[in-house]
């Protein structure tokens, strides 16, 4: 199979024994996004602009903090990002506080109620957008393109995607979103229940681990070996909701 650059990330994550190659490749993506933001790209304008408007969210915002490698520039990105939030929000909470007698609220008028629950959506839409997810979730797509594109021109890739272990429930969507978005009706269904089929051996695999590490704790069945059992816990959790960051 000839690697192509746009090829090579996935294959990487395909070649892995793991529970979702998706999540070992949204892994390695993060990673990469992480160290463009906190490198020289916090001083081009339009990242800036970017940061400023949309932060980041707390998970990788932590990623940023730990790798501690240029906290100077996750501090000047804060810096001008909690200015902008100050700009967007600080006024407008200081008016729906003390509104007017006539109980004027931003632009309108009627029950200063209204107004705060505008103003705490607002709050809430900039506490739930990132700019490193919007780039991550693009990404993603790209490769889901890939991923289909490969599954039907590269037998040997089909054959590496077939004998995975399956993949986690959120990238099981979007694998689903992606044939839906990129495939013909005929090419989905055929991805679709390839799909089906790896997804019911790993859950049955992994229903049978779980069940089996939970009877070890039997007395009776305390001599008989684990299998793959003994780190059943973390998988089912990954297998459910994708990579998590669980203290092993």
């Amino acid at each position: 199979m000839k690697e192509r650059i746009y090829t090579i990330p996935v294959n990487d994550a395909f070649a892995k024994d793991c529970e979702c190659a998706l999540c070992e490749l949204e892994e390695v993506t993060t990673r990469d996004l992480v160290n463009y933001y906190m490198g020289a790209s916090m001083m081009e304008s339009d990242v800036r602009v970017s940061t400023n408007e949309k932060g980041f969210c707390s998970r990788h915002l932590a990623a940023m903090y730990n790798l501690q490698e240029n906290r100077l520039a996750l501090g000047l990105m804060l810096h001008t990002h909690l200015d902008d939030v100050c700009k967007d929000i600080g006024h407008k909470l200081e008016k729906s506080a003390a509104p007017s007698v006539a109980g004027k609220i931003f632009a309108g008028k009627g029950d200063v109620r209204q107004g705060l629950v505008k103003l705490a959506e607002r709050i809430e839409k900039r506490t739930e957008s990132c700019a490193l997810c919007e780039r991550l979730e693009y990404t993603m797509d790209r490769y889901i393109d890939v991923i289909l594109w490969q599954f039907f021109e590269e037998s040997e890739f089909k054959r590496k995607f077939s004998e995975s272990k399956g993949f986690c429930l959120p990238h099981t969507a979007l694998l689903l979103r992606g044939c839906a978005k990129y495939l013909s009706a005929s090419q989905a269904s055929a991805f679709a229940k390839s799909l089906a089929g790896i997804q019911k051996t790993s859950l049955e695999t992994m229903c049978k681990d779980i069940e089996w590490f939970t009877l070890k704790f039997d007395y009776r069945n305390q001599d008989k070996p684990w299998g793959n059992s003994k780190d059943a816990v973390p998988r089912t959790i990954r297998k459910l909701l994708g990579r998590t960051d669980l203290k092993q």
